[in-house]
């Protein structure tokens, strides 16, 4: 019963419920998951109701609690057994992805025996081997430890799932700042020939996409991103207050609950509900064209499918593509700044990482900005090219705003006024890229309106049970003035890195782009499993690129004689 799993019941006949209202809440009062959770409350806080339903000859009872918490249980007990064949509390009443469903994110990559193999190819293919009690080797372990969180997450244990991810995102954040603060990682002596790493990254890249097309599902994110799309491209409307209701008229089957997802939306098609499907940035919804272009949509949601591409083949197109693309850039970035051994160790790493194929199972949209900034820390000596991928990767997920400061700064601050321009050019053209879709509309300033009121002027507000920041609704302690100090430091941070340090170079400014990406993700009041791989190319860059002269010399002269001045005595 602590999962809410299903218990068989023997079959009941049809006629009037065999148990009274009272009878039934009080069967499911006695399930001990209900009975601790309740005494949460005050007695004269808390509202009971039960509702019989014939057609399956079981009772629906629900409690909710006077005030901001709302309802708190919602349970099904079978009226012939009187046992409680369904339990849900807290965050479970109203989160279905608090549940423990395994699978419901990624499918197939939750398997023990993959989830494990690819935690094993990735600490074998990059551990010091010579010494075991390395930092290197820590580090690794920390990057995989977010696996015992989700282990935790998939069986519906969400308040030890999530403080679980705090450790390795504190320690990761520590050593971000470490290494953008000396200017030198942890340079290890190789182990692998380079061919043997390209060979494991070529077989991953090829098993990662076999397991997208046919072990995979597409989570309301993937969803959202195509109808996103659909609705720009064949609609001619943006995305911000046109995502399909369900408020038209039924054109679907009922799911378990009794809710009907499909219905027929003022376009007059036939579309799943995906209402807050439009808090994401425009490139988002854009990233998904070339997909939607080439296979269209069929107007319902695949969840479930094992039919290669599924029924919403676009989503599968698009993560992959991002998914492949970030790996490209990696190799290209590492062979750029080191040479092909650092190229090969970056691409192996992000296809070897587990939670880079978590998002690639879920179809979700989580590798378009990590892709994005990647290519454009491959440009980083042509400033308006460093501007285009930023403001591009910020249009995408918001988080990566907080970077413009940092990246207008690389390699000798702001006292470039050339450089700087150029850098402004580049956000300027990303946004002109990214909001022309505001035209389609008759009021473009409704339009513009209508964005920040579905993205940023919701998400501001979200509330969740994915962090700690937002658990006082469950009788927790409120963090709130914490997590509101703890924004404030990460905002002056942010603007502080355009500073300091004055010189920057691409090791620096990859710690640092990972230290603010987890900073983020740390405050944040909806955390995911999905938004690891938004600082993991840089957390990899930082970890694993050999300190030293050969990193620098393919920099601008003034930051690469400075670090080599920094850096020869310490050798």
């Amino acid at each position: 019963m602590a999962n809410g799993d299903l218990v068989e019941t023997p079959f009941a006949p049809a006629g009037e419920a065999r148990l009274t209202e009272e009878e039934a809440i009080a069967a499911a009062f006695r399930a001990r998951k209900i009975e601790e959770w309740v005494s949460r409350y005050p007695e004269d806080e808390l509202r009971e109701e039960a509702t019989f339903a014939r057609a399956s000859r079981a009772w629906t009872v629900k409690v909710f609690v006077t005030g901001g918490a709302g309802q708190i249980v919602l349970a099904r007990v079978d009226d012939a057994s009187s046992r409680v064949t369904e339990a849900w509390t807290g965050p479970q009443v109203a989160w279905t992805m608090a549940r423990g469903a395994k699978g419901s994110f990624g499918r197939k990559i939750n398997n023990t025996e993959i989830w494990l193999a690819l935690c094993a190819a990735f600490f074998v293919g990059l551990a010091n081997w010579r010494h075991p009690l390395s930092i290197r080797n820590l580090d690794l372990l920390v990057l995989l430890s977010f696996s015992v969180s989700l282990w935790f997450f998939n069986r519906g244990e969400i308040f030890t799932s999530v403080p679980l991810a705090y450790p390795p995102l504190l320690y990761l954040f520590a050593r971000m700042c470490w290494i953008g603060r000396r200017g030198r990682g942890s340079p290890v002596a190789p182990v692998w020939p380079v061919w043997v790493l390209l060979a494991a990254t070529v077989f991953l890249a090829g098993f990662k996409s076999g397991l997208n097309t046919h072990a995979s599902n597409v989570i309301d994110v993937g969803l959202a991103s195509v109808v996103g799309a659909q609705r720009i491209v064949s609609d001619g409307e943006i995305p911000y207050g046109h995502m399909p209701t369900d408020e038209g008229e039924k054109c679907g089957e009922p799911n378990a609950d009794g809710y009907v997802r499909d219905r027929i939306q003022t376009n007059g098609r036939c579309e799943s509900a995906i209402e807050r499907g439009d808090t994401y940035g425009p490139v988002t919804y854009l990233a998904y064209v070339p997909g939607y272009l080439l296979y269209g949509w069929s107007g319902k949601w695949d969840r479930a499918s094992d039919v290669s591409f599924g029924n919403l083949p676009a989503a599968h197109f698009t993560a992959i593509a991002f998914d492949m693309l970030a790996l490209l850039g990696l190799g290209l970035v590492g062979r750029k700044f080191s040479g092909v051994r650092l190229g090969v160790t970056l691409a192996f790493a992000w296809a070897a990482y587990p939670f880079t194929q978590y998002v690639s199972n879920s179809n979700s949209n989580d590798a378009i900005m990590p892709a994005l900034l990647v290519w454009g820390f491959l440009l980083l000596s042509s400033a308006p090219a460093r501007g285009l991928f930023v403001g591009l990767a910020s249009w995408a997920k918001f988080a990566t705003l907080l970077l413009v400061p940092l990246w207008a700064s690389y390699p000798t601050g702001l006292r470039r006024p050339r450089g700087v321009r150029g850098y402004v050019g580049g956000l300027a053209l990303a946004a002109a890229l990214s909001f022309w879709i505001l035209v389609l509309e008759p009021d473009p300033l409704h339009a513009a309106r209508a964005f920040w009121d579905r993205t940023l002027g919701w998400q501001l507000s979200r509330s969740s049970p994915f962090s700690i920041w937002d658990w006082d609704q469950y009788r927790y302690p409120d963090l709130s003035l914490v997590q509101t100090v703890l924004k404030g430091l990460l905002l002056a941070g942010a603007v502080a890195l355009a500073f300091i340090p004055r010189t920057k170079t691409p090791l620096q400014l990859a710690a640092l782009t990972g230290a603010l990406l987890i900073g983020f993700e740390i405050v944040l009041t909806h955390w995911f499993y999905l938004y690891i791989p938004w600082f993991f190319p840089f957390v990899a860059f930082a970890l694993f690129a050999p300190a030293g002269v050969d990193l620098l010399r393919r920099q601008e002269p003034p930051a690469r004689d400075r670090a080599i001045r920094e850096l020869v005595p310490a050798r």
